[in-house]
Parts: C-alpha cells; sequence; structure tokens
C-alpha cells in the first residue's frame, strides 16, 4: 500500500513539474518573441537603423575629397521611406559635423537642392521619383560647383572634374542604394536575391564602414574587423563565389576611401574565398580561412611590420562572427541563391502553394460531392407512395364527377370502403390494359354508382396523365442520377489529383549514392540520378549518363543493372539522346508490368470500300489499365466512320480523365442522345484489362459477343444493352473475367459475327473458327479470322463492314536477365523517413 502511495506522489510531483517546465519554457519563448518585436520596432520602424546608417554615410569620403553617400542616401529615403526622410537628414547632418572632411556646407547645401529640384521636377514631371538619378546628380553638381566657386570665384578644371566624376558617382549610388535599401529595413518581402541585388548590399555596406574611418586603436583599425567580420558571414552562408565577391567589392570601396588600406582588396578577396572553400568546416573552418588569409597577405602586403594589428583585427572580426547567433545568419542564408537555406525556404515556399493549391482542388471535389448528393433522389416504390398517388388521383376524379352528384353523401359517407376500394381497382386495371375489361367490376360499378360511365372516363383521363407524369418523372430521376454520377465521378478524380499533388518526392539520396558509385564503379559514366519512387511495382529513375543510344546500351546494360540494385524486374521507358549540353543523355526507367499486351488488328469497308463505319481504338490510360474499343456505327460509309470515331474520341477522353468506365459510357451515351438529330446510332465494345493481375472487365453496348481462347477452350462473353444514343438512360452490364498468361481476346464488329446468317448457330460457328486457329500470334489470328469468314461465303462478297481486334495477354519476361553490381541499394520495405534509412533505426 505504501509503494502504491509512494508511485501516485512520484506521478503528481513529476506531473508538477513537467507543467512548470512547460510554462517557463512558453515564458521564455512568449519573452523572446516580445525582445525581438521589441527590438524591430526600435530599429525599423522608429528609424534608429536609418539614423545610425545615415550618421556613418555623413562621415564618409572617398579619394580623400568626395562624399558622394549622402544625397544618394537621402534620396532613397526620401522616396523609400517618406516617413523617416527628417532622420536621415539629422543623420546625416551629424554625421558631416562630427567628421574629419568638413563637407558640412556642402550636406546643408546639396540637402536644399536636392529638396528644390524635386519639387521642381514634381510640378512639371508626373513622375519624378524615376528621374531621381538625375536629379540627384544635378543637386550634387550645383552644389560641388556653387561651393567651388564661392570659394575660390573661379571654377578649375580640376574642380570641375572632381565635381563631375562626385556627380556620376551620386548618380550610380542613388540606384544602387535604392536596390538595397529595403534589403535592411527590412521592407522586401521573402523572395530571394539576385546577384545585382547582393553586389549592391555589400556596396552599401561597405559604404557604411567608410564612415568608421579614423576609428583606431593604435595600430588596429576597426573598418578593418568590420569588413573582416562582413566577408565572414557571406563566405559562411554563400560560400566561395559570393565571399570572394564581397571581398573584391568592400576591398575597393575601402581602398578608395583610405589609399593605405589598397592591400586590404586582396586580403578580403583571398580570405573569401579560402572561407568559402572551408565553409563545410562550419564557423571554425570559415574563420580558419580568414585567418590563413591575413597571414599571406598581411605579411606580403606590409613586410610583415603591421602583422600584429592585421591579426588583432581579424581576430576581433572572428570574435564578431562566432558571437552572431545562428538564427541571423540562417535569415541570411535565405536570401543567398543556392544555399541550403535559401533552397529549404523555396521548398517550403512550394510546398505552401502545393498545399494551397491542393486544398482547393480538395475543396472543388468536396463540391462536386455536395452536388453529386443533391441530385440524389430517394427512390420511395413501396406501397405507402403508390398509395398517395392513387390518391391524388381519385381526389382529381371525384372532384369532376362526384362533387355535382347528388348521391355523393351515399357513397363517400356510407360506403366509403366500397367506392373507394372499387375506384382503386379500376385504376389499376385501366393502368395495365388502358381500360376496365373485367365485366365483373363493370356490372358490380354500374350497380353502385349513378354516373359509371362519366366517372370510368374521367379515371382514364386521369390515369393517362398519371403515367405520362410517372415517366416524365421517371426520366428526370434517370437524368438526376446520371449527373449525380458524373459528378461523382468528377469528384473522386478531382480528390485522386489532390493527392497527387501532395505527394512529395521522397527522399532517397542513400540509394541514389548507391546507384551513382555501383554503376561508375561498372564503368559508366553517369551524371547524376534522381529517385522518384522505389515503391514496389511503381518504381521511377531518371539519371543524367554517357552511353551508346545505337547499340541499345541502357536497355541492355543500365536497366539489367538497376534490376539486380532493386530487386525488381527495370526496364527502359525513356531515352533522349545528347539531351544535355555536356552530351549526357537523359534516360528513365521504371518497373516492368506484371503482363503485357499484344495486339492485331483486321478490317475491311462494305464491297471493299476504303472508309469503313467501324473503327476501334487501343488506350493506354497509365501504367495499371489498358482499354481495347470496337464501334459500329449505324449503316455505312461517311456518316457511320464519323459516328464510330466520334464516340472512341469521346470514349478515349472521358476515361484518360480517370473517370471510372461505367460513368464514362453513360456520359458519351448522354452526349451521343443529346445530340443525334438523324437517327444514327453507333455500338461500342469496350474491354478494360488490368495489367497488374490480367483482370478484365467488359462493357458491351448494342455489340457482338466477344470470345477468350485459352489453348483449345473458347469462352463467350455477352451482355445485352441497345446501341449508344438511342436512350437517354440506360443501366451499363458490366461482365468481369479473370484472364491468364496466353490468353487471346477476339473482339469483332457485327460484320463478322453476322457475315453467315443463314447459319442457325453463329455463335457455335465463331467458336469453330476461333479453336481451329493453331498461331497464337495476335496479328495472324486477326488476319485468319477475317480470311475465312469472308471466304465463306461462296461468292467472297463483303456485305458489311468487318473487325476483328485480338488481344495476347503475355505474361512480362524481361529481355534482359539482371547483371550483379554491388554495393546494393536496398529497397525499403515501406515509406520511411529519410533519416531512418540513413541511420538504420
Amino acid at each position: 500500500m505504501e509503494g502504491k502511495t509512494d508511485k501516485t506522489s512520484g506521478h503528481l510531483i513529476a506531473s508538477v513539474v513537467n507543467q512548470r517546465v512547460h510554462g517557463f519554457q512558453e515564458r521564455m519563448a512568449t519573452n523572446g518573441q516580445a525582445l525581438k518585436n521589441g527590438l524591430k520596432t526600435v530599429f525599423f520602424d522608429w528609424g534608429i537603423l536609418i539614423a545610425v546608417i545615415g550618421f556613418l554615410l555623413g562621415r564618409a569620403m572617398i579619394l580623400a575629397e568626395l562624399t558622394p553617400f549622402i544625397l544618394p542616401f537621402l534620396a532613397a529615403v526620401f522616396i523609400l521611406r517618406r516617413a523617416h526622410a527628417l532622420i536621415a537628414t539629422i543623420s546625416l547632418l551629424a554625421g558631416a559635423i562630427l567628421s574629419y572632411h568638413g563637407e558640412v556646407l556642402y550636406t546643408i547645401v546639396g540637402i536644399i537642392s536636392f529638396l528644390l529640384i524635386y519639387r521642381l521636377a514634381k510640378i512639371y514631371m508626373s513622375q519624378p521619383a524615376k528621374s531621381l538619378p538625375y536629379i540627384v546628380f544635378i543637386a550634387s553638381l550645383l552644389t560641388r560647383l556653387g561651393i567651388v566657386f564661392l570659394m575660390e570665384g573661379t571654377f578649375s578644371q580640376y574642380a570641375l572634374m572632381m565635381a563631375t566624376v562626385e556627380a556620376g558617382l551620386s548618380f550610380i549610388l542613388t540606384m544602387i542604394f535604392i536596390q538595397s535599401i529595403p534589403l535592411i529595413t527590412g521592407k522586401r518581402g521573402g523572395q530571394s536575391l539576385r546577384n545585382e541585388e547582393i553586389i549592391c548590399l555589400i556596396i552599401l555596406l561597405a559604404s557604411v564602414m567608410t564612415g568608421t574611418v579614423g576609428w583606431a586603436f593604435q595600430d588596429v583599425v576597426l573598418q578593418h574587423s568590420l569588413a573582416r567580420y562582413l566577408v565572414l558571414v557571406f563566405a559562411f552562408v554563400g560560400g566561395a563565389a559570393i565571399g570572394s565577391t564581397v571581398g573584391v567589392v568592400t576591398g575597393l570601396i575601402l581602398s578608395l576611401a583610405s589609399v593605405a588600406s589598397l592591400y586590404q582588396m586582396s586580403l578580403l578577396a583571398f580570405s573569401g574565398l579560402l572561407g568559402g572553400l572551408l565553409k563545410e568546416g562550419n564557423r571554425i573552418g570559415v574563420s580558419f580561412g580568414l585567418l590563413v588569409g591575413t597571414l599571406l597577405i598581411a605579411m606580403y602586403g606590409d613586410g610583415g611590420t603591421s602583422l600584429a594589428a592585421a591579426l588583432t583585427e581579424t581576430g576581433i572580426a572572428i570574435g564578431l562572427f562566432m558571437m552572431t547567433p545562428r538564427s541571423w545568419l540562417t535569415n541570411v542564408a535565405k536570401y543567398i541563391p543556392g544555399t541550403v537555406e535559401h533552397s529549404q525556404e523555396q521548398q517550403q515556399y512550394l510546398r505552401k502553394v502545393r498545399d494551397a493549391t491542393a486544398g482547393r482542388v480538395e475543396r472543388f471535389s468536396s463540391l462536386f460531392q455536395t452536388l453529386s448528393n443533391s441530385f440524389k433522389i430517394q427512390q420511395k416504390n413501396d406501397e405507402d407512395q403508390y398509395v398517395h398517388e392513387v390518391d391524388v388521383l381519385l381526389s382529381h376524379v371525384t372532384e369532376k364527377t362526384c362533387q355535382t352528384c347528388l348521391m355523393k353523401e351515399k357513397c363517400w359517407v356510407q360506403n366509403f370502403n366500397q367506392t373507394y376500394d372499387s375506384m382503386t381497382s379500376m385504376v389499376k386495371e385501366i393502368e395495365i390494359h388502358g381500360t376496365v375489361i373485367d365485366p365483373k367490376k363493370q356490372r358490380q360499378w354500374r350497380s353502385h354508382c349513378r354516373k359509371p360511365d362519366q366517372v370510368i372516363a374521367a379515371m382514364s383521363a386521369e390515369t393517362s396523365q398519371y403515367r405520362a407524369n410517372k415517366e416524365l418523372k421517371r426520366q428526370v430521376q434517370e437524368s438526376q442520377r446520371l449527373v449525380a454520377d458524373q459528378l461523382l465521378g468528377v469528384s473522386r478524380v478531382m480528390g485522386d489529383f489532390a493527392k497527387e499533388i501532395q505527394k512529395e518526392k521522397q527522399p532517397h539520396m542513400l540509394q541514389e549514392e548507391h546507384m551513382i558509385d555501383a554503376l561508375r564503379g561498372a564503368g559508366m559514366d553517369v551524371g547524376h540520378i534522381d529517385i522518384y519512387s522505389m515503391q514496389s511495382g511503381r518504381i521511377e529513375i531518371e539519371m543524367s549518363i554517357l552511353c551508346d543510344s545505337k547499340n541499345g546500351e541502357a536497355e541492355k546494360i543500365i536497366a539489367p543493372m538497376l534490376s539486380d540494385l532493386v530487386k525488381e524486374t527495370i526496364v527502359l521507358k525513356r531515352e533522349e539522346t545528347g539531351f544535355y549540353s555536356n552530351g549526357y543523355s537523359h534516360i528513365s526507367f521504371g518497373s516492368a508490368r506484371p503482363f503485357v499486351i499484344e495486339s492485331g488488328v483486321a478490317k475491311v469497308a462494305k464491297g471493299g470500300e476504303w472508309l469503313s463505319g467501324d473503327n476501334y481504338a487501343m488506350i493506354e490510360l497509365n501504367s495499371d489499365k489498358y482499354a481495347v474499343a470496337i464501334s459500329d456505327g449505324m449503316g455505312n460509309g461517311e456518316k457511320a466512320y464519323l459516328e464510330s470515331s466520334e464516340t472512341l474520341a469521346l470514349l478515349q477522353k472521358v476515361l484518360q480523365s480517370g473517370i471510372e468506365e461505367t460513368v464514362a459510357i453513360k456520359s458519351v451515351n448522354s452526349i451521343l442522345s443529346l445530340r443525334n438529330t438523324d437517327e444514327m446510332f453507333s455500338t461500342l465494345d469496350l474491354a478494360m484489362i488490368d495489367m497488374q493481375d490480367a483482370h478484365a472487365k467488359f462493357l458491351k453496348i448494342g455489340s457482338t459477343p466477344s470470345f477468350i481462347k485459352r489453348g483449345s477452350k473458347v469462352t463467350k462473353i455477352e451482355a445485352g444493352n441497345l446501341p449508344m444514343g438511342i436512350l437517354p438512360e440506360f443501366e451499363v452490364e458490366v461482365v468481369s473475367e479473370q484472364l491468364k498468361d496466353g490468353d487471346l481476346l477476339i473482339m469483332c464488329s457485327d460484320g463478322i459475327f453476322d457475315a453467315k446468317r443463314q447459319i442457325e448457330n453463329q455463335e457455335q460457328w465463331m467458336k469453330r473458327i476461333i479453336a481451329e486457329i493453331e498461331t497464337n500470334h495476335a496479328q495472324e489470328v486477326a488476319d485468319v479470322i477475317l480470311e475465312r469468314v469472308i471466304r465463306s461465303d461462296h461468292g467472297n462478297i463483303i456485305e458489311d463492314d468487318m473487325t476483328v481486334v485480338v488481344t495476347r495477354i503475355k505474361r512480362n519476361r524481361p529481355k534482359w536477365t539482371s547483371i550483379p553490381i554491388h554495393p546494393k541499394a536496398q529497397k525499403p520495405k515501406k515509406s520511411i523517413p529519410f533519416f531512418k534509412q540513413a541511420t538504420g533505426t
């Protein structure tokens, strides 16, 4: 008992501890999110970041006398973040006042000139923002020349040249800042950055760094540490290409700001390249690349005199890099094309789009399902429904006859049951025979009613109307049922399509690597392999490989190797020779079907004419189903040909959409029945064969019997339905048969089956012809049947269009045996996550 109490107490304590830990974690997450939102508000919404950047750009100078950053930054903020334009102006003035270059007058006059020129441009131009770089160019040039003229009283050639250079740089920087300002203020969407945007961002950041010129402690320069930190970040997230590019751009701008920093371009570019190459070693690898680059370039650049300062600057950059939160680096990496984070971000975006699309398709599927249910009419064929309808009919009869009769009280009050039963019995007889033919009922009714003939006539009229209404109601119900079935079919197709959309390419990286190693080990020049499915019977593999297509290397060698690797028969699906620019071919492989089809067709038109009213189709619906169909248009000639071909074309389109075959046939029939105005109809003989298990469904609409030959035994397949287009609605009779390896399915038009009309038992005649054929080749069987039917008539007269389609079911036996190869890429028995496959857990 004490043990149970202790155990219960332990559970309670553990539960309380878990609740408190969970609550603490929630509070920490809430506090962290609140801190993040607060920092975002302070830096972005309040404009603190704009103020810091403006202050540093106000201090920045290049070529010892040019300040081309002030007006472009103000112009970009004025256009993009008008609410923060005052903050930018104040910060630029503060930077100019507290700087070493003494360009306060240029800053004030330049800002005023820009605002005035922009106001004038706004008056005379509808969209002055498009001409913003030109406005900055004019404002910078006029301001610099005005100050020079005010100070010196004239323009020297050198002053004119430098003013033009400064204005030209301002022109370029305006376009750069317009692209890069949204990147640092968080006002740009989550799209990846283009290469031009990355360069613009680096130029902005490097320009900001030039504002730290003069900030040094002994020989350690702050801008050098910041530049190396920037290179570390981009080399880590973007690799060698991005790292070296950032190093070159940053070093170039720093060298323009200070000629003494010219060697920084080489150091930063080389360090960015080394750091990017060593990014697989995480932060330590990238930092080691910067350290090596610093040692090599610093020793060569300054002769080793400032090596300690260079190492100190590098140490500061590495320290900042190590303290940078991982989330910051991840957010930066999301915008850099080619990074894992960017790929994941894109995949997440595509997944959202895919899920949204699938959700809309599913909603449409649900809509069609609801519409289908709304069209389904609950049939009421029970006795209560019939009694109700008879009561309504009798009420109409009595309203016309008994209401004006003086004896109505005697009939309907005193003898209600006798009157009601007699009239009900006569209604039933009138409904069957059209009138009351029973003499006994006539005598009884005449002795009971004063107006017998008038009542019987009224009942006959009402019964006729009742039957017409009943037939109309039945037709409406049949139409509703057809519409419901069609909507349900569309709903199922869209539901399956939504599931297909949500299917993702399963991760098979381990199997892909094993396949590449195995094929390369066998001497194959493989580029890449993509495995889309490893499900048994539905394997899909695509690869780029250099192979000999003329001699069938992909079919004879590569497919057998893959068969041994996955332990399943793999066949060549598609080969595109020289698909890639390097000469490699794009090849697709897939699972072999358990069964394959061999078909043969023989046909001839009536009287040996060119155009036959019979048409046939062999439709490969997907990897699992195969359809064989024959349609015979009513009559002969062009009209019959058009009718049968249109029937098969409609059937093919509907079947390929994924709608179930019975619904497809009903849909085609309804279309044909609505379209036909000249009594042109067509038959349909359809066989749906499942290529996985050779199970077949036969749907016959006004067609002749089909036959299955298995060895020497011949079996008839028959179903009774009227030709398509005669009745708007009908029930499709489906006959199912299990086919086996080697079976021959013979389908023919009525011109074949009815060729010997003088023979009493045409079925036995056809069976004897089929049984006597010795060959099993589908085309030969079709030719022999057609020839024997034609020659069975001594005059060899072709009295009708004749078509025979023979389909042979064969078990798929691979043409090429598997080739043993190692290592083996084992096929997972179930769909399990990739990390479990990789770790074996």
